[in-house]
């Protein structure tokens, strides 16, 4: 049987593994246009660029950098917005702020939830769920590591007294709001809307205590779900599922509604950047003896001398007390503390 001749057509050349570009040259994307993300819902992106809404997916070489509401982001391709067009996000600018946490205290995985935000809104029922202040104390202490505000919107007011819970955090520098509810609606949303004017403001707060219909009052187009606090559990059920951006138009304020959370993690904050929100005990601090963890059995912590020197002054125990309530948050080490969930 004579042998088989060979040519270039029984030869196959199979691929490369790599997926890489021949060239480590990206396109500069001169021409893309920048918007704000709205919304976020499995790998699309609600972007408002000029005004106008556009759907868009990430492009490739952002690889797995994560955009979240409030990023402000380049586009290409498809930005006018129409019915089944769909643009891609090519950058994401810098952020002035950013607002993360992370599943427990000892998780080292951070989780962005929100950019670019001016304050947190911290909405807290004063009953039915019942306020829980080490959840409160967590997110003051996450707003103030993302260089953010904080302000404490306490609902349900016609239930309970809100007095002793203010008095509470007033002294940590968070501003206080009040509302309650009466048979014409929401009272009180004048004092909040002042509060939110001329900002960008993420909402953050357990399910059943109030948000989404704070956000509905604020917006009537919103149209985010509300529910119900379980009468056995004490807690709300999980009516929004994802974050998004709505615009008050008469205030030029953006409000950035989350869901409801149950756990908010405070791995990535360090006592420093903590220590930094108050100004006048970081100067003292810093002459603590090395390795001062400037809790309260810290032997020798300098935040102690300070407070003795001026027996006649409340306000500085008042201050170093605050500071070491938001550090033993930090730290999970506060009496019948039980850890991230901030019970």
């Amino acid at each position: 049987m004579p042998a088989r001749r060979y040519d270039e057509s029984d030869v196959r050349v199979r691929p490369g593994k790599g997926t890489r570009p021949r060239t480590k040259q990206r396109p500069e994307h001169a021409d893309a246009l920048t918007g704000m993300v709205t919304g976020v819902d499995r790998g699309r992106y609600a972007v408002l660029v000029d005004g106008q809404p556009v759907i868009a997916m990430k492009a490739r070489e952002l690889g797995r950098e994560r955009v979240v509401p409030g990023d402000l982001v380049d586009l290409v391709g498809e930005v006018t917005g129409a019915t089944g067009t769909l643009a891609r996000i090519v950058r994401i600018g810098e952020r002035r702020t950013v607002l993360r946490r992370t599943a427990d205290d000892t998780d080292p995985v951070e989780r962005i939830l929100v950019a670019n935000a001016d304050q947190l809104v911290i909405v807290t029922a004063l009953a039915e769920p019942e306020p829980r202040p080490r959840m409160i104390d967590r997110c003051v202490v996450a707003a103030y590591d993302a260089g953010m505000a904080a302000l404490l919107a306490l609902t349900k007011a016609d239930l309970a007294d809100p007095a002793p819970l203010a008095d509470l955090y007033r002294p940590v520098g968070v501003d206080i709001v009040v509302t309650h509810r009466s048979p014409d609606g929401i009272e009180g949303l004048g004092e909040l809307r002042a509060a939110l004017a001329g900002k960008v403001s993420v909402l953050v707060g357990h399910s059943g205590v109030g948000k989404s219909t704070l956000v509905n009052a604020l917006v009537p187009s919103a149209d985010r779900a509300t529910g119900v606090v379980n009468d056995i559990t004490g807690r709300g059920r999980h009516t929004s599922s994802s974050a998004v951006a709505l615009r008050l138009p008469a205030e030029d304020a953006w409000v950035i509604d989350t869901p409801g959370v149950r756990s908010f993690g405070l791995a990535h904050v360090t006592v420093e950047n903590l220590l930094a929100a108050f100004a006048d005990l970081a100067e003292v601090a810093a002459q603590c003896p090395r390795g001062c963890t400037h809790a309260a059995d810290a032997p020798d912590c300098e935040l102690d001398e300070w407070v003795a020197a001026a027996p006649d002054d409340p306000s500085r125990a008042a201050r170093v007390d605050s500071f070491r309530r938001l550090l033993a948050a930090r730290t999970g080490v506060a009496d019948g503390d039980d850890g991230a969930s901030g019970r």
